[in-house]
C-alpha cells in the first residue's frame, strides 16, 4: 500500500511553507543567522511537538519561523519541500505562505517572496508550484490589506489568496474587504473554515468571502444543509488528517469524517498542513487515513482525482494528470 500511494500522482493544496521547516533545518537557519533558539537539540525540538489545540501549536510555529531572514533561506525552505513532495507522488503543489508573520517582524515581502519563487523556478521538472498569499486572521483586516499591498509588486507569482491562524473567535466577515480587494487583483480565493470554528465559518467564507475552496471544513458537517450545498455546487475540501489528529480535532483517525463526506459526494481532498510538526507529508497523511478509516485502493485513486479536479490547473493539465491516474491505477492494478 505504501509503495502505491508514493506513486499515486496527486496534488497538494493545503500546506503551509513555514510549517514544513524540519528541525534540522531549524538549525541550520538559526545558526546562518545567529539566532538562539529555546531548543539544544533536533530531539527537544521534536518533543516540544505535543500539542492540545491549534493555538498551541501556533505559538511553536511563529516563534519557529523567526529564522527565516534572507532570501537563501526562504529559497531553501521551499526547495525542501518541493523535493519532499515530489518524492510522495505530488505532481502539483498549491503552496500558502504567512507574509505578515515575516513582515511583523521587519522582514521585507519582497525577500519572502523572491526566496520562494527562485526555489520554484529551480525545482525538479516533475512537479509544478503556485503560492496562495495567506492573511492572518488573529490580526486585523488593516493588516490584511497592508500585506496586500506590498505583496502587488509580486502578484505575478501568486495565484489565490486566503486565510489561515487561530480560527476560535476569529470568523471570516471581518476580511471581507480584503478579499474583495485581492479578487480584483486576480487573486482566486480560498478559505481556512470549520476546522475549530463552527458550520457557520463555512457558510461565511464561502457567501461573505467567496471562497471556491474550504479548507479543513470537518465541521461542516454539523449542517447537513451545508453538506448537501458542498456536494451540488462541487466545492473542495482540503482536508488534513494528520493534523485532525494532532490538534485534537479527531484524537482518534477512526473517528475522522473523511469518509462520510466522500459517500455524501463531496470534493474531498487529502494533504499534510503544516507537516513538520504534524508527523508526515501528504502520502502519510494518505496512509494514516487510509489505514484508520479502512479505505480500498478506489477510494485513494479517488482522493487523487479530487485532489486535480480540485486544483486551480488549466483545463488541460487537469486532463493529462487525470489520464496519467489511471495509467497508473490500472498498472498497479
Amino acid at each position: 500500500m505504501e509503495q502505491f500511494v508514493r506513486g499515486l500522482p496527486k496534488t497538494e493544496l493545503h500546506v503551509h511553507i513555514e510549517g514544513t521547516l524540519e528541525p534540522d533545518l531549524m538549525f541550520e537557519l538559526a545558526g546562518r543567522n545567529s539566532i538562539a533558539l529555546p531548543y539544544g537539540s533536533v530531539e527537544e525540538v521534536r518533543a516540544a511537538y505535543e500539542f492540545d489545540d491549534l493555538q498551541s501549536f501556533l505559538d511553536i510555529y511563529y516563534e519557529a519561523a523567526a529564522v527565516l531572514q534572507t532570501e537563501d533561506d526562504f529559497a531553501d525552505l521551499m526547495s525542501a519541500y518541493l523535493a519532499r513532495a515530489a518524492a510522495d507522488g505530488v505532481r502539483h503543489a498549491e503552496i500558502f505562505f504567512d507574509p505578515q508573520t515575516h513582515t511583523e517582524r521587519g522582514i521585507d515581502a519582497g525577500t519572502v517572496i523572491r526566496g520562494f519563487v527562485r526555489a520554484r523556478q529551480q525545482a525538479a521538472p516533475e512537479i509544478t508550484s503556485s503560492l496562495i498569499l495567506c492573511f492572518l486572521r488573529h490580526l486585523p483586516p488593516e493588516s490584511a490589506l497592508e500585506a496586500l499591498e506590498q505583496a502587488r509588486p509580486y502578484l505575478e507569482h501568486i495565484q489565490g489568496v486566503g486565510l489561515d491562524s487561530g480560527e476560535k473567535g476569529n470568523p471570516p466577515q471581518p476580511f471581507a474587504e480584503p478579499y474583495r480587494r485581492a479578487v480584483e487583483a486576480g487573486l482566486r480565493p480560498v478559505a481556512h473554515a470549520g476546522e475549530e470554528g463552527p458550520a457557520g465559518y463555512v457558510w461565511a467564507a464561502l457567501d461573505v468571502l467567496g471562497a471556491e475552496r474550504i479548507d479543513h471544513g470537518v465541521r461542516a458537517w454539523d449542517d447537513p444543509a451545508l453538506v448537501e450545498r458542498l456536494a451540488g455546487e462541487r466545492i473542495p475540501l482540503t482536508m488534513c488528517p494528520l493534523s485532525n489528529q494532532e490538534l485534537q480535532v479527531f484524537p482518534d483517525l477512526r473517528d475522522h469524517n473523511l469518509k462520510k463526506f466522500m459517500d455524501a459526494g463531496v470534493l474531498v481532498t487529502v494533504n499534510s498542513d503544516d507537516p513538520a510538526y504534524f508527523g508526515g507529508y501528504v502520502g502519510d497523511n494518505y496512509l494514516a487515513i487510509a489505514e484508520a478509516l479502512d479505505l480500498s485502493r478506489d477510494d485513494l485513486v479517488q482522493l487523487a482525482r479530487n485532489s486535480v479536479e480540485a486544483s486551480f490547473l488549466s483545463d488541460d493539465r487537469k486532463e493529462a494528470l487525470q489520464e496519467e491516474i489511471t495509467a497508473y491505477a490500472a498498472s498497479a492494478s
